[in-house]
């Protein structure tokens, strides 16, 4: 009876387009539905509790020591498992962001403190981020960049000097970066995983390479400990066989990966202009979805056209009008915003 409060869902009603989630416009590469294929006779055998294989090819593609990673299923299993290892007491994320940090530290009893994100400076983080911080002093501090519903990345410059700010007061940094391969601006931290164990960077294969349904993520972080304590937080043999078979061909798919950015970066222009051009305020994203706010009853007459995007009325920091969709491919596209001139 629990509510699930993300995108995605299209198995209790009938839908045909779905914009709610934002997974790969192309589906699923060949090469990983082949390697899926290929590891079903071994479906009989306990998948490798450590991800061996999975984990060189990810320290290989990361350029980081494969002591740095853990695999899970999905981002949300090292989601949970990081709160369930740190346990804060105070620890602060952005609103609106995705929202099972907030869950996940709730699970553990967690003060969890939110800056809002300013509508008028169109969601983006500033500078001023920090004397927050000093002021709030959390145990934790929870970014995602590219942020989600937002599609805003943060700026480098900035995101070092809160990465040195919590380096320098002990405060335990996450940063979420399960979007940033799909992104046109956005910069990894993961080149100071060695010199800043409180970092710790989540990782994961669903949007970038389609594999939303096989549920497949890793983290990267130089503290062993913390590591090994989330490694006590999740249930043995939490990766499966086939996820980690698939995990494996997917580090094999960067054309793909590259191809799946051009299409966004054109597609996303035109949605932008489109939904601009029916009176609707759009968010400017670097990413492959949009932030947009319209009537409040815009998701419940697309739905009836059989179109389902994610209404955002419980994120924090927004509420009920604004919407978020994927960008897809254009005959999509193109079906999503006569249904909006329709209605």
């Amino acid at each position: 009876q629990t509510r699930n409060p993300h995108g995605g869902d299209i198995y209790g009603g009938e839908v045909e387009l779905d914009f709610s989630a934002n997974t790969n416009p192309f589906g699923t590469p060949k090469g990983i539905l082949d390697a899926v294929q290929a590891a079903l006779p071994e479906m009989h055998r306990y998948p490798d509790p450590y991800c061996r294989k999975l984990t060189r090819a990810i320290s290989d593609f990361e350029g980081v020591p494969k002591e740095y990673i853990l695999c899970g299923n999905g981002a949300a299993d090292l989601i949970y498992a990081y709160c369930e290892a740190v346990r804060p007491n105070l620890a602060v994320e952005l609103a609106p962001t995705f929202s099972e940090y907030a869950l996940g530290l709730k699970r553990v009893g967690s003060r969890v403190e939110r800056y809002y994100l300013r509508q008028e400076k169109e969601f983006e983080l500033d500078k001023e981020f920090l004397p927050y911080l000093d002021l709030i002093k959390p145990d934790a501090v929870f970014l995602c960049n590219p942020n989600n519903p937002t599609g805003k990345t943060i700026a480098p410059q900035l995101l070092e000097r809160i990465l040195s700010f919590c380096a320098g007061t002990e405060i335990k940094l996450f940063v979420d970066e399960c979007f940033l391969d799909l992104s046109d601006t956005g910069e990894s931290l993961k080149v100071f995983l060695a010199e800043h164990p409180n970092l710790f960077i989540l990782k994961a294969f669903t949007k970038s390479y389609g594999m939303a349904g096989i549920r497949l993520g890793y983290c990267l972080c130089s503290d062993s400990r913390l590591l090994e304590r989330m490694s006590k937080a999740v249930q043995p043999w939490n990766v499966s066989s086939l996820a980690q078979a698939a995990g494996i061909a997917a580090l094999q798919e960067q054309a793909f990966l590259q191809k799946t950015k051009d299409l966004v970066a054109v597609e996303r222009q035109w949605l932008k202009r489109e939904l601009e051009e029916l009176g609707f305020r759009v968010c400017p994203s670097s990413v492959n979805y949009l932030l947009f706010q319209a009537p409040s009853d815009l998701h419940t007459k697309l739905k009836a056209r059989k179109i389902a995007i994610r209404n955002c009325d419980n994120y924090y920091g927004l509420g009920p009008g604004w919407y978020r969709i994927a960008v897809r491919l254009h005959e999509e596209n193109e079906c999503l915003i006569r249904a909006m001139k329709e209605v």
